[in-house]
Formats: structure tokens, sequence, C-alpha cells
């Protein structure tokens, strides 16, 4: 399976870095720099290789890991530069740097001067972390020595707070590199991948997320029952692995960031619910938790849309794979490890009904805001949902001119996700009904309905999962 589906915008990102490169720069500086940023397990790291395999350019690619002292990180830079395709990169095995001023002033020297190359930073932040000191060291080595050779440098993360901060005015870095962002991949990539119809795309994207490994092991043409199957009952698959990997490198065992983000995982998606169901946590130790959580981008934070503010908020985990992983797979993780995943499965079967309806709503409600124009309701620029505290009215889509409070109200939508029962004439009514309960709403508002199954009702905009997916296209 090509894992590069759904990445020629990236790809040709990195293409047009390194022509910057090789056309050089003002004063004679050509060198440049990249923060790049995407969730764990995203595919950054495969992305950068076939990018610099296809570049055919002499290179280094680097990996930090969680290294207790500096001495180690180094040891471990050293190893990867003497066994580079860089011109000198022998100067290494003459020499053991100390510090990373030597280390980054001897790779500066291994570099070529009439050609073009690159070096790869990955999980920079490990290295930061280990040495506070070091941004500031690859600040001024990079203007002194590698900003004057023809070299992309590419630093590489997954903390998605630590990188972009990285660039932030006051920090040494601030305004010398350009930033990108690697996200999953889409829907319609899903669809691509896997052959599939375009609803079974979006069913196979709430489980996977869009994580590359996991699509990987996803056999092209399976059904998810079919792909469940083999992968819950299979403690090694990626799916089972892939978030509890990823929460390790995140936060450690029990930590009340960890208990939040599994309490909001089991569903709870208020203030108050959340603490009950972390544990009783002080209003206090929640707010840190849930600060974190968003900092880190692992958790959205909503409130209602609509023309009057409101103080209620609703979290809800940010990455599809992981709202799936948290609601079935890692409370029992025990019971698969022991060779009872059928147990697993069947808890899937009999609720996914009900949590698709819920899952679908954020990926719905992403796809509209990307829709191209003409799609929408003129003046539709933000796309959210209306709740009150008791939930009468809930509304699944609203479409506005700006949020978190709008001027003005485009559209109210109902999101219908069911195999065999389409939008009909009670859908559309009780739609009708909490519009006209909805501060800011008339029947001037457009109602629309997003169905799996169509819709047999008339006087309402039906978008399907086709539709949903030409949002994604490149």
């Amino acid at each position: 399976m090509d894992g590069f589906v759904g990445r020629t915008r990236e790809l040709a990102a990195l293409d047009g870095m390194l022509r910057k490169v090789v056309r050089g720069g003002r004063a004679g500086r050509p060198g440049r720099a990249l923060l790049m940023r995407g969730r764990r397990r995203v595919g950054k790291s495969r992305l950068v290789e076939e990018f610099v395999d296809r570049a055919q350019v002499p290179h280094l690619f680097f990996t930090a890991s969680a290294q207790p002292t500096v001495a180690a990180d180094l040891a471990l830079f050293v190893e990867a530069a003497a066994s580079s395709t860089l011109p000198g990169a022998a100067l290494f095995t003459a020499q053991r740097p100390a510090t990373w001023d030597a280390a980054l002033t001897l790779l500066a020297a291994a570099l070529p001067t009439d050609r073009p190359s690159v070096v790869v930073l990955d999980e920079m932040p490990y290295l930061i972390a280990t040495d506070s000191g070091f941004e500031g060291t690859l600040q001024k080595v990079f203007d002194r020595e590698l900003s004057r050779r023809p070299v992309l440098l590419v630093c590489v993360g997954s903390d998605l707070a630590m990188m972009e901060a990285l660039n932030d005015y006051g920090r040494p870095f601030h305004q010398r590199a350009t930033e990108m962002v690697v996200p999953p991949l889409s829907p319609a990539d899903v669809r691509d991948m896997l052959d599939l119809p375009s609803a079974d795309a979006i069913d196979a994207y709430l489980v996977s997320g869009g994580l590359p490994l996991i699509l990987d092991e996803w056999p092209v043409g399976a059904s998810l029952d079919d792909y469940l199957s083999e992968a819950v009952t299979d403690p090694t698959s990626a799916l089972l692995i892939s978030a509890e990997r990823a929460l390790a490198a995140e936060f450690p065992a029990q930590t009340q960031a960890g208990l939040v983000l599994r309490a909001i995982g089991s569903g709870e998606r208020t203030f108050s619910l959340i603490a009950r169901a972390a544990g009783d946590l002080p209003q206090a130790s929640l707010s840190r938790a849930l600060r974190l959580l968003t900092d880190k981008r692992l958790v959205d934070v909503a409130t209602p849309l609509s023309t009057r503010p409101s103080r209620e908020t609703r979290y809800a985990v940010a990455d599809p794979y992981l709202r799936f992983w948290l609601s079935f797979l890692g409370p029992h993780l025990p019971e698969i490890e022991r060779g009872r995943g059928d147990l697993t499965l069947d808890r899937i079967r009999t609720s996914w009904t009900s949590w698709r309806g819920r899952a679908v709503e954020p990926v719905v409600r992403e796809s509209l805001r990307r829709l191209p124009g003409g799609w929408l309701p003129d003046g539709t620029t933000v796309v959210g949902a209306y709740w009150t505290r008791t939930n009468d009215p809930e509304i699944d889509l609203v479409g506005a001119d700006r949020a978190p409070v709008a001027r003005r109200l485009t559209l109210v939508g109902s999101v219908k996700w069911l195999e065999k029962r389409p939008f009909d004439a009670h859908d559309l009514g009780r739609l009708l009904t909490h519009r006209a309960r909805m501060p800011g709403a008339d029947e001037q508002v457009e109602p629309i309905a997003v169905s799996r199954s169509g819709a047999t009702v008339d006087g309402v905009r039906v978008l399907s999962p086709d539709d949903l997916l030409t949002a994604w296209r490149d």
C-alpha cells in the first residue's frame, strides 16, 4: 500500500523549501530552517524520509529519544552523523564533541558547500527537555554557520504546543524558520487507500483517525467489521498499541491530565462530570489538567454558537482514533491481552451505532468548514453547534458569519448517520422546532441535513458522504 496517498501537498512544500536553498539567499545565506509538527504517529518521520530519498542529496537524519543526559544525546548524534551521507561525515569519527555547540559547529563543517543538503533533527523536543540551552545553541550556530551553507534544516516534533512556541516572539528561533503542520490522512485519503465507499471510509476514519500505521494494516476493501475482527484480537496491532505508546510518551501513569483525558474519552463532556469521573478532582486541579490537554491539542473546547453569549462549555477528545481507543480499547486491554478480545469486539458491535452518531459530528463540522464556495449559504464562515444546559434544544450544525458570538446565523442542520434510516419528515420537524427556539434564528436560516442514507422529505438541503469528502480533496 502506498503510504503517501494524500501527502502531495506536504512533499511539494518540502521540495519548494529545497529549491529556495538551491537558489541561495541574500547576503550569502542560502540555508533554510523548517519547524515541522504533527500528532504522534501521523507519519512525520516517514514523510521526511520519503522527501530525502526523492531529493537524492547528502543528508543527516537524527532521531532524538528520551535520554537521561546531554552526553547520551550527543553520543547518538555523533553516531548518526558519522554514518550519514554528508561529505564530511568522517569528521565525526575523529572527534567527540562534548557540547551541542561543538557538535553543531562540527556539523556545519561536514556539510557540502557546492550543493544542497538536508539535516533532520527528529523529535527535537526531547533535546530541549534534556538541555534547556539547546534552543539557544541551535539558533546561534544556525545564524553563524548553518545559514551560510546550502542546507535545509528540518526540525520535527510531536509536542504541538512546544513546536509551535519555538517560533514565538522572544524565543531564540523567532522568525528564523518556516512552520509546517502535518495532519493525519484525511477521510478522502482513507477512501483512496482502502478503496471503500465514502460512508464506509468515514467510518474507517473514525476508527483510525487517519493514522498511516493503522491504515497500512487495514486490508484494501475490507469492511470495518472485518478489520476490527482481526485487529482487536491481536495485542500487537497498531490499532491497540499506537494510543498506548502515545499516551505513555505524553503522560506518566496516573497523572491528573491522563486521568482527565480518560474521563473525557469515556464520554463525559462537562466540567462537573469530568471531575467526578476523574476521581472527584478539585476544581483547581481539573482546570490545570484541562489547560494542559488543550495546550497539547488533545482536547477541544466548544461553546454554543448563536447570537447570544453562553457560558456552557463542552470538552471532547480532539483526535478521532484516540476517541475510539479511549471509548472501546484502552479500558479493556487486560482482557485483550489474556486472549479475550472477542469480548471487546462484542462490546464495540453493541455500542457502535450510538457511539458513531456522536463521534461523526465533529468530522462533519470540519468537512463543512472545508467545503468550497457554493455548497453552503452565503456568509457561512464558521460551523459549530448549539445546545443548552438541558440539551433542549440541541442542534448538531450551526453556520454563522463569525464565532463564538455571531452577528448572523446562516444555517441549522442535523446529522443522521444510520445505514437504513434516511432523514425524514419527523427529523425535519424536530430541526425546525429547535430552530425556532434558538437565539438569532428565524425562518430565513436555512435547514440542512447531513445523512448517510439520503432523505425522504423535501424542503431541506441534503449532503451525502460523497459531498463531505469533496471538502478533503487536495
